[in-house]
């Protein structure tokens, strides 16, 4: 599920959108209203049920070729999304759906950007499409899925290595074992 030309997506697990109105996010870092959406690069970041935490690592521009082979694994891809299995039963039942936006009114946010935010409303270019089955689509796009008992091992790995990585909800994944 990816954006057309012209196009970012915004994903929900709600089907009854009519306009998106920037707000701020009670979890948000930013202090001003925004309307969240994302471009088809970062789209992956977001097939997952909306607060599953998630960490994400894939090869940049400097990323060392052992770092790819210890993180996602020689001749699989160049990049890896890890769930916890608390959350495996999620990802395989729930219902997601993605809104098509224009992409006029959005700008990016982040550095290096991560999302495109728009400060005016949007209104949806049609009805929601319903978000087809998640690991499916993690294995259409070559993203090697990973479930681990807690993320907090390899978050840490990831961080401290020379891949590129984000993580998302965070704060609900299982306590550090560490």
């Amino acid at each position: 599920m990816r954006p057309d030309t012209g196009q970012v997506l915004h994903f929900s697990e709600d089907p009854t959108i009519k306009k998106f109105v920037p707000h701020v996010a009670k979890t948000s870092r930013q202090a001003r209203p925004y309307v969240w959406a994302v471009g088809f690069d970062r789209c992956p970041d977001y097939w997952f049920p909306r607060h599953c935490p998630r960490a994400m690592a894939w090869k940049g521009p400097d990323t060392r070729p052992w770092d790819v082979e210890r993180f996602v694994g020689a001749g699989c891809g160049e990049r890896v999304h890890a769930i916890e299995y608390g959350w495996l039963k999620a990802m395989m039942e729930v219902r997601l759906y993605a809104y098509r936006l224009p992409a006029d009114p959005f700008v990016p946010i982040g550095q290096p950007p991560h999302a495109v935010v728009a400060e005016e409303p949007v209104v949806p270019l049609g009805p929601p499409e319903p978000v087809s089955d998640l690991i499916e689509l993690h294995e259409e796009a070559g993203i090697q899925l990973r479930v681990l008992d807690n993320l907090w091992p390899f978050w840490n790995q990831v961080t401290a290595s020379t891949m590129e990585f984000s993580g998302i909800r965070l704060r609900n994944a299982r306590r550090s074992t560490n």
